[in-house]
């Protein structure tokens, strides 16, 4: 579902954008970019675990399709009508 989805990709930001946060200010005091890095794919790994499953928390809101139609019913129906015929202006 679409609000599933926007959930998803707010949490999946929000980690990631916090995660760079805290990596950026680690590493620049301890002056290593090495743990800015992986503090970085820490937050990266941590959002993919709580985002890529489907959680049903990310499926609250399902779609409602349309009921399925029988194709002979279609090709029938379309056989049965005759040509339009346009008249001329």
């Amino acid at each position: 579902d679409y609000k599933g989805q926007k959930l998803a990709e707010q949490i999946f930001q929000g980690i990631i954008l916090v995660s760079a946060v805290i990596g950026f200010i680690y590493g620049y005091i301890t002056e290593q970019f090495g743990w800015t890095v992986y503090i970085v794919m820490a937050g990266f790994a941590l959002s993919c675990l709580l985002t890529l499953p489907p959680w049903p928390m990310y499926r609250r809101n399902p779609l409602k399709w349309l009921p399925v139609q029988e194709s002979g019913v279609e090709e029938k129906k379309a056989a049965d009508r005759k040509p339009k015929r346009h008249s001329k202006s």
